[in-house]
């Protein structure tokens, strides 16, 4: 299988940055390089720099490399900024909303509630994690998961929603209301070495 499968926390210790928003991810201890001692070696060459920072993206939506690279070629016959485009059509995952409208703690587990089919898009069943919604679309979930997205919801008190979808705590819903921007996306990288690592 080659889906990862291991623990999540190695991949934030790998990059050196948290991949998610839990607490587990984001303790400091936590973010040393892998090892007894976090022993890094030698200085990262540019082609290590570029890879690590391709890495981070992959990891923090939870995509094969396969994967990326579609969507990466997508990306660059948009219009516009390359690494923007990229940046909004990762964002625009169904699992990912999920993660921004704080229905699921992380990545994994809103792919989990996808995948198991427990998610209606515009009414309707879906369970593939990677389909691109559109603005306008409406996110909501069969009966038997609200408890569940409930308590997701009280253990993430405090979380922001991005801007660009629109929350209904009461319903348990979510819609698009426009397409992500870069200043939206809470996550951090540099998407013009990851174009050069690919080049």
């Amino acid at each position: 299988m080659a889906r990862y499968t291991g623990p999540k926390v190695k991949l934030s210790r790998r990059v050196g940055v948290p991949i998610s928003d839990t607490p587990k991810h984001t303790a400091k201890r936590q973010l040393t390089a892998p090892g007894p001692h976090g022993f890094r070696g030698k200085r990262p060459k540019p082609y290590g720099i570029r890879k690590d920072e391709k890495q981070k993206l992959r990891y923090h939506y939870g995509v094969l490399e396969r994967q990326f690279r579609r969507y990466l070629r997508e990306a660059g016959s948009a219009s516009g900024n390359t690494g923007e485009a990229l940046m909004q059509i990762l964002e625009q995952r169904l699992d990912n909303v999920l993660r921004r409208a704080g229905f699921a703690r992380t990545i994994w587990a809103s792919r989990q509630m996808v995948a198991h089919g427990h998610v209606l898009v515009n009414g309707r069943k879906c369970d593939r994690p990677s389909l691109a919604v559109q603005v306008g679309d409406v996110i909501t979930f069969k009966e038997g998961l609200h408890t569940l997205v409930r308590e997701n919801m009280e253990s993430l008190a405090g979380h922001i929603q991005p801007g660009w979808i629109s929350v209904n705590p009461a319903e348990l819903s979510v819609k698009v209301t426009s397409t992500p921007t870069s200043d939206q996306i809470p996550f951090d990288v540099n998407t013009n070495l990851i174009i050069e690592f690919y080049r």
